[in-house]
């Protein structure tokens, strides 16, 4: 598996040979070097970390050193990939747009939209009442009854109940790519992705 840091741009819609209007995301491709390299004699599994964007405040000591075997400027952003085979792999190698080709297949990992505290309807999908019989004007949207009072006398866990929605790490399998523009270093993939506008994804691909 290959994987790089990208930064999440937009939503467009392209249309095929066929004429059919296919909406698609746009990914920038940020440039990224390998940091670290991980093997199973030492760390237990095969993997390499690999960084991208230049940190250029509060850089420590201890961060600093972790990138002084590679050769590299600090990265704000790292993250680890693990890979079957690292023989052809060396510290400070850099990981490109030229890994990806047209209707390659890939996955897309990132942090979902959040959307702060929500209720029961929005989070969960509740009907709420619906309509205001038997007196009831103040609980159109509440979740209702949540457990017996006096067996079990506990609220079970994993009940549905209002609280933080979105703002999950998602990963979106088997996107395929529409388009490779390697002067711009842009991925137009077919699909929706996960996160918001500017933020940074991982994308994989299986080797």
């Amino acid at each position: 598996m290959l994987g790089i840091i990208g930064k999440y741009i937009g939503m467009t819609s392209i249309y095929d040979t066929n004429g059919n209007n296919i909406p698609c995301s746009v990914i920038h491709i940020e440039p990224c070097f390998v940091i670290q390299i991980k093997n199973i004699k030492l760390d237990g599994y095969n993997a390499i970390q690999i960084g991208c964007c230049d940190k250029k405040k509060n850089i420590n000591k201890p961060y600093r050193n972790h990138f002084i075997k590679s050769n590299i400027y600090p990265k704000r952003k790292l993250i680890e990939v693990k890979l079957r085979n690292i023989n052809n792999i060396n510290l400070g190698d850099k990981i490109d747009i030229s890994i990806f080709n047209k209707n390659d297949i890939i996955d897309v990992t990132g942090f979902s939209k959040g959307k702060g505290f929500q209720g029961v309807i929005k989070r969960h999908n509740f009907a709420g009442v619906g309509e205001q019989t038997h007196g009831q004007h103040n609980r159109l949207r509440a979740p209702g009854s949540i457990g017996a009072g006096s067996d079990p006398s506990r609220v079970f866990k994993g009940t549905k109940m209002a609280g933080r929605t979105g703002n999950k790490k998602v990963t979106i399998k088997n996107l395929k790519i529409f388009i490779v523009d390697k002067q711009k270093n842009i991925l137009v993939i077919k699909g929706a992705v996960p996160g918001v506008k500017n933020s940074y994804i991982i994308l994989k691909k299986w080797n």
